[in-house]
Protein backbone atom coordinates (compact mmCIF):
# COMPACT_ATOMS: atom_id res chain seq x y z
CA UNK A 1 0.00 0.00 0.00
CA UNK A 2 2.59 2.39 0.52
CA UNK A 3 4.73 1.54 -2.20
CA UNK A 4 1.11 2.61 -4.36
CA UNK A 5 0.51 5.75 -2.90
CA UNK A 6 4.50 6.50 -3.49
CA UNK A 7 3.93 5.78 -6.81
CA UNK A 8 0.80 7.35 -7.07
CA UNK A 9 2.20 10.55 -5.72
CA UNK A 10 5.09 10.65 -8.01
CA UNK A 11 3.40 10.37 -11.11
CA UNK A 12 0.96 13.16 -9.69
CA UNK A 13 4.05 15.12 -9.58
CA UNK A 14 5.58 14.54 -12.90
CA UNK A 15 1.61 15.13 -14.66
CA UNK A 16 1.50 18.47 -12.80
CA UNK A 17 4.81 19.52 -13.42
CA UNK A 18 4.11 19.10 -17.22
CA UNK A 19 0.76 20.80 -16.69
CA UNK A 20 2.61 23.87 -15.12
CA UNK A 21 5.02 24.05 -17.67
CA UNK A 22 2.10 23.74 -20.54
CA UNK A 23 0.31 26.93 -18.50
CA UNK A 24 3.57 28.99 -18.64
CA UNK A 25 3.97 28.16 -22.19
CA UNK A 26 0.36 29.51 -22.96
CA UNK A 27 1.03 32.69 -20.83
CA UNK A 28 4.09 33.18 -22.69
CA UNK A 29 3.06 33.20 -25.96
CA UNK A 30 -0.71 35.32 -25.36
CA UNK A 31 1.62 38.28 -23.25
CA UNK A 32 5.07 37.93 -25.38
CA UNK A 33 4.00 37.01 -28.72
CA UNK A 34 0.46 39.03 -28.21
CA UNK A 35 -1.23 36.15 -28.96
CA UNK A 36 -4.89 37.52 -28.09
CA UNK A 37 -6.63 34.70 -30.00
CA UNK A 38 -5.76 32.31 -27.44
CA UNK A 39 -7.59 33.76 -24.61
CA UNK A 40 -10.44 31.50 -25.56
CA UNK A 41 -8.19 28.74 -23.57
CA UNK A 42 -7.65 30.78 -20.65
CA UNK A 43 -11.49 31.06 -20.71
CA UNK A 44 -12.33 27.55 -21.11
CA UNK A 45 -10.23 26.91 -18.25
CA UNK A 46 -12.06 29.73 -15.93
CA UNK A 47 -15.39 28.49 -17.51
CA UNK A 48 -15.31 24.70 -16.48
CA UNK A 49 -13.62 25.81 -13.12
CA UNK A 50 -16.47 27.84 -12.32
CA UNK A 51 -18.35 24.65 -13.49
CA UNK A 52 -17.13 23.17 -10.87
CA UNK A 53 -17.67 25.52 -8.07
CA UNK A 54 -21.42 25.95 -9.39
CA UNK A 55 -21.78 21.78 -9.11
CA UNK A 56 -19.84 21.32 -5.55
CA UNK A 57 -21.77 24.55 -4.47
CA UNK A 58 -25.12 23.03 -5.40
CA UNK A 59 -25.23 19.98 -6.26
CA UNK A 60 -22.55 17.69 -4.70
CA UNK A 61 -19.06 17.71 -2.56
CA UNK A 62 -18.18 14.41 -4.20
CA UNK A 63 -15.10 15.02 -6.45
CA UNK A 64 -15.64 12.12 -8.42
CA UNK A 65 -19.42 13.48 -9.20
CA UNK A 66 -18.18 16.73 -9.63
CA UNK A 67 -15.75 16.05 -12.12
CA UNK A 68 -18.09 13.77 -13.92
CA UNK A 69 -20.79 16.40 -14.32
CA UNK A 70 -18.39 18.46 -15.79
CA UNK A 71 -16.99 15.94 -18.00
CA UNK A 72 -20.55 15.86 -19.60
CA UNK A 73 -21.03 19.36 -19.67
CA UNK A 74 -18.13 19.70 -21.63
CA UNK A 75 -18.91 16.66 -24.12
CA UNK A 76 -21.96 18.12 -24.68
CA UNK A 77 -20.61 22.03 -25.45
CA UNK A 78 -17.85 20.36 -27.47
CA UNK A 79 -20.18 17.55 -29.57
CA UNK A 80 -22.57 20.95 -30.27
CA UNK A 81 -20.04 23.03 -31.38
CA UNK A 82 -18.31 20.45 -33.76
CA UNK A 83 -21.83 19.43 -35.26
CA UNK A 84 -22.48 22.94 -36.13
CA UNK A 85 -19.02 23.45 -37.45
CA UNK A 86 -19.07 21.08 -39.42
CA UNK A 87 -22.68 21.23 -40.79
CA UNK A 88 -21.94 24.91 -42.03
CA UNK A 89 -18.67 24.42 -43.65
CA UNK A 90 -20.81 21.30 -45.43
CA UNK A 91 -23.41 24.31 -46.49
CA UNK A 92 -21.08 26.64 -47.21
CA UNK A 93 -18.29 24.75 -48.98
CA UNK A 94 -19.84 21.49 -49.59
CA UNK A 95 -18.27 17.68 -48.89
CA UNK A 96 -15.66 17.57 -51.27
CA UNK A 97 -14.02 20.53 -50.46
CA UNK A 98 -13.87 20.40 -47.16
CA UNK A 99 -12.12 17.28 -46.18
CA UNK A 100 -9.45 18.49 -49.23
CA UNK A 101 -5.75 18.23 -47.86
CA UNK A 102 -5.09 21.68 -47.67
CA UNK A 103 -8.40 22.59 -46.67
CA UNK A 104 -7.62 20.27 -43.33
CA UNK A 105 -3.85 21.44 -43.19
CA UNK A 106 -3.65 24.79 -43.65
CA UNK A 107 -6.93 26.52 -43.75
CA UNK A 108 -9.21 26.90 -40.59
CA UNK A 109 -13.27 26.33 -40.72
CA UNK A 110 -15.39 29.37 -38.78
CA UNK A 111 -15.27 28.71 -35.72
CA UNK A 112 -13.00 26.05 -35.12
CA UNK A 113 -10.00 28.03 -33.87
CA UNK A 114 -11.99 29.26 -30.83
CA UNK A 115 -14.11 25.83 -30.13
CA UNK A 116 -10.17 24.18 -30.21
CA UNK A 117 -9.26 26.76 -27.67
CA UNK A 118 -12.40 26.29 -25.74
CA UNK A 119 -11.73 22.77 -25.59
CA UNK A 120 -7.77 22.38 -24.71
CA UNK A 121 -8.74 24.89 -21.97
CA UNK A 122 -11.11 22.18 -20.32
CA UNK A 123 -8.55 19.55 -20.65
CA UNK A 124 -6.03 21.44 -19.21
CA UNK A 125 -8.88 22.21 -15.95
CA UNK A 126 -9.31 18.48 -15.63
CA UNK A 127 -5.85 17.40 -15.62
CA UNK A 128 -6.03 19.57 -12.81
CA UNK A 129 -9.04 18.80 -11.05
CA UNK A 130 -7.95 15.00 -11.64
CA UNK A 131 -4.49 15.89 -9.92
CA UNK A 132 -5.20 17.53 -7.24
CA UNK A 133 -7.97 15.05 -5.68
CA UNK A 134 -5.97 12.18 -6.96
CA UNK A 135 -9.07 10.86 -9.25
CA UNK A 136 -6.56 8.43 -11.03
CA UNK A 137 -5.08 5.06 -10.64
CA UNK A 138 -1.55 3.01 -10.85
CA UNK A 139 1.84 4.65 -12.29
CA UNK A 140 0.71 5.54 -15.69
CA UNK A 141 -2.85 6.94 -15.76
CA UNK A 142 -4.47 6.66 -19.25
CA UNK A 143 -7.10 9.47 -18.92
CA UNK A 144 -3.61 11.97 -17.41
CA UNK A 145 -1.78 10.62 -20.94
CA UNK A 146 -4.98 10.93 -22.98
CA UNK A 147 -5.09 14.84 -21.25
CA UNK A 148 -1.44 14.97 -21.67
CA UNK A 149 -1.62 14.18 -25.66
CA UNK A 150 -4.56 16.18 -26.49
CA UNK A 151 -3.02 19.27 -24.44
CA UNK A 152 0.22 19.11 -26.75
CA UNK A 153 -0.77 18.07 -29.71
CA UNK A 154 -3.78 20.71 -29.70
CA UNK A 155 -1.31 23.83 -28.02
CA UNK A 156 1.23 23.07 -30.96
CA UNK A 157 -1.57 23.30 -33.95
CA UNK A 158 -3.00 26.37 -31.90
CA UNK A 159 0.53 27.98 -32.00
CA UNK A 160 1.10 27.13 -35.94
CA UNK A 161 -2.17 27.67 -36.92
CA UNK A 162 -2.12 24.47 -38.90
CA UNK A 163 -4.09 21.44 -38.93
CA UNK A 164 -6.66 23.06 -36.80
CA UNK A 165 -9.86 21.53 -38.52
CA UNK A 166 -8.09 17.71 -38.08
CA UNK A 167 -8.19 18.45 -34.37
CA UNK A 168 -11.81 19.34 -35.02
CA UNK A 169 -12.77 16.22 -36.62
CA UNK A 170 -10.94 14.06 -33.75
CA UNK A 171 -13.60 15.82 -31.51
CA UNK A 172 -16.31 14.36 -33.31
CA UNK A 173 -15.85 11.39 -30.20
CA UNK A 174 -16.89 13.59 -27.44
CA UNK A 175 -20.41 12.65 -29.17
CA UNK A 176 -19.66 8.90 -27.35
CA UNK A 177 -18.58 10.59 -24.01
CA UNK A 178 -21.77 12.63 -23.39
CA UNK A 179 -22.79 8.36 -22.72
CA UNK A 180 -19.65 7.35 -20.81
CA UNK A 181 -20.48 10.36 -18.78
CA UNK A 182 -24.42 9.86 -18.73
CA UNK A 183 -23.68 6.15 -17.83
CA UNK A 184 -21.30 6.86 -14.84
CA UNK A 185 -23.88 10.01 -13.56
CA UNK A 186 -26.23 7.72 -13.53
CA UNK A 187 -24.78 4.77 -11.70
CA UNK A 188 -23.28 6.99 -8.83
CA UNK A 189 -27.60 7.86 -9.36
CA UNK A 190 -27.96 4.53 -7.80
CA UNK A 191 -29.90 3.94 -10.97
CA UNK A 192 -28.55 0.95 -12.07
CA UNK A 193 -31.22 -1.28 -13.58
CA UNK A 194 -29.60 -2.88 -16.38
CA UNK A 195 -33.28 -4.64 -17.78
CA UNK A 196 -34.57 -0.64 -17.78
CA UNK A 197 -35.13 0.49 -20.79
CA UNK A 198 -33.59 3.99 -20.26
CA UNK A 199 -30.39 1.49 -19.35
CA UNK A 200 -30.52 -0.45 -21.99
CA UNK A 201 -31.40 2.79 -24.84
CA UNK A 202 -27.96 4.53 -23.15
CA UNK A 203 -26.07 1.19 -23.68
CA UNK A 204 -27.29 0.80 -27.14
CA UNK A 205 -26.66 4.56 -27.99
CA UNK A 206 -22.99 4.01 -26.37
CA UNK A 207 -22.23 1.41 -28.56
CA UNK A 208 -22.80 3.05 -31.62
CA UNK A 209 -21.24 6.60 -30.96
CA UNK A 210 -18.10 3.96 -29.29
CA UNK A 211 -17.57 2.77 -32.74
CA UNK A 212 -18.81 5.41 -35.33
CA UNK A 213 -17.58 8.68 -33.78
CA UNK A 214 -14.84 7.54 -31.93
CA UNK A 215 -13.15 3.79 -33.37
CA UNK A 216 -14.55 4.62 -36.70
CA UNK A 217 -13.55 8.15 -36.95
CA UNK A 218 -9.86 8.00 -35.47
CA UNK A 219 -9.35 5.41 -37.96
CA UNK A 220 -10.89 7.09 -40.87
CA UNK A 221 -8.80 10.23 -39.47
CA UNK A 222 -5.22 7.79 -39.67
CA UNK A 223 -6.08 6.36 -42.91
CA UNK A 224 -6.41 9.82 -44.45
CA UNK A 225 -2.85 11.57 -42.95
CA UNK A 226 -1.10 8.11 -44.37
CA UNK A 227 -2.91 8.99 -47.85
CA UNK A 228 -1.87 12.62 -47.98
CA UNK A 229 1.35 11.72 -45.95
CA UNK A 230 3.21 12.84 -49.47
CA UNK A 231 1.36 16.05 -49.43
CA UNK A 232 2.90 17.41 -46.28
CA UNK A 233 5.57 19.57 -46.34
CA UNK A 234 8.47 18.87 -44.60
CA UNK A 235 8.24 19.60 -40.61
CA UNK A 236 6.69 18.28 -37.39
CA UNK A 237 2.89 18.11 -38.55
CA UNK A 238 2.92 14.76 -40.10
CA UNK A 239 5.08 12.92 -37.62
CA UNK A 240 3.19 14.51 -34.46
CA UNK A 241 -0.56 14.08 -35.80
CA UNK A 242 0.78 10.38 -36.45
CA UNK A 243 2.09 10.46 -32.96
CA UNK A 244 -0.81 11.88 -31.68
CA UNK A 245 -3.91 9.63 -33.02
CA UNK A 246 -1.50 6.13 -32.73
CA UNK A 247 -2.07 7.27 -29.03
CA UNK A 248 -5.57 8.19 -29.54
CA UNK A 249 -6.32 4.77 -31.36
CA UNK A 250 -4.28 2.74 -28.93
CA UNK A 251 -6.26 4.62 -26.25
CA UNK A 252 -9.33 3.62 -27.76
CA UNK A 253 -8.66 -0.04 -27.72
CA UNK A 254 -8.54 0.30 -23.82
CA UNK A 255 -11.32 2.23 -23.58
CA UNK A 256 -13.25 -0.36 -25.93
CA UNK A 257 -12.01 -3.24 -23.51
CA UNK A 258 -13.29 -1.20 -20.83
CA UNK A 259 -16.52 -0.63 -21.97
CA UNK A 260 -17.20 -4.19 -22.69
CA UNK A 261 -16.14 -5.31 -19.36
CA UNK A 262 -18.29 -2.79 -17.30
CA UNK A 263 -21.25 -3.83 -19.77
CA UNK A 264 -20.69 -7.20 -18.75
CA UNK A 265 -20.54 -6.38 -15.15
CA UNK A 266 -23.46 -4.53 -15.30
CA UNK A 267 -25.54 -7.72 -17.38
CA UNK A 268 -24.60 -10.19 -15.21
CA UNK A 269 -24.90 -8.27 -11.63
CA UNK A 270 -28.33 -7.92 -12.70
CA UNK A 271 -28.59 -11.87 -13.33
CA UNK A 272 -27.41 -12.37 -9.80
CA UNK A 273 -30.41 -9.80 -8.38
Amino acid sequence: MARAASGQTITGAVFLATLLLWMVSVLFVIVINKRGKLLSVVGGFCFYQFANWVIRSWVSKDPLLVNTCVSLLHSSITSASVIFILANELIRTGSNKMFEHSELVENTWPWAYPALCFSCGYFAYDQLDMLHYRLYSGWIPSILVHHLLLLVCFTLALYRNVTINYLILTLICELHSVFLHTRKVRRMAGIRNAKSKKVKAEWVLNWITFIVARLASHILITIKLITDSSKFEKGVELPLALFGMAGMNLLNIFLGIDLFKAYMRETKSQHHE
